[in-house]
């Protein structure tokens, strides 16, 4: 059992539910970035795609008013065209289930971008906020272990899997230094102004 995987995969279960607690608990969406949700939703539609040709379990198949635009400004066209053009040139199987899977994989690398920048153009971000965002970064972090996990004991290597991976990680290390000396004693993120 790959505990590494599992850890991951409860770590994004966490993000989810935090997300969710969020916006039931304040009934609004404010700080949090729609186009990140958005190109995350693209994400898992089209990583997923497989489930209605070839791959169907239970558990793949299961799982705006207080919006302020004004603040969620990034320019999601910068991530989504060259993603879309990099999953053409470099895939495992020029195919076109393959091409979006490889698609969905380096738009999640870089899916969390809106919602950093929004958070650097906002200069702050409620706490439980940056707990969804923590734990969405683990999620991926802790996929990189697992990624080296499967290498050792099962043979496995994914290169797209494992360099979007990095890169994904690699865009949360300032995230993940302001969490853990912010938010973790207990005082609120904010960046300089």
């Amino acid at each position: 059992m790959n505990i590494f995987r599992l850890t991951g995969d409860l770590s994004h279960l966490a993000a989810i539910v935090i997300l969710l607690l969020k916006i039931w608990k304040t009934r609004s969406c404010a700080g949090i970035s729609g186009k990140s949700q958005l190109l995350f939703a693209l994400v898992f539609t089209t990583r997923y795609l497989d489930l209605f040709t070839s791959f169907i379990s239970l558990y793949n198949t299961s799982m705006k008013a207080t919006y302020d635009g004004n603040h969620d400004t990034f320019r999601v066209e910068f991530l989504v065209v060259p993603v879309g053009g990099l999953s053409f040139l470099v895939n495992h199987d020029f195919s076109p289930l393959e091409i979006l899977w490889t698609f969905s994989i380096y738009l999640e690398s870089v899916a969390i971008l809106p919602q950093l920048f929004m958070i650097s153009k906002t200069g702050e971000a409620e706490t439980i906020t940056t707990h969804y965002l923590f734990f969405l970064g683990l999620y991926r972090a802790l996929y990189l272990v697992n990624w080296i996990w499967r290498f050792y004991f099962e043979g496995f290597f994914d290169l797209i899997a494992v360099v979007a991976g990095v890169v994904q990680t690699i865009l949360y290390c300032d995230f993940f230094y302001l969490y853990i000396t912010k938010v973790l004693k207990g005082k609120k993120l904010s960046l300089p102004a």
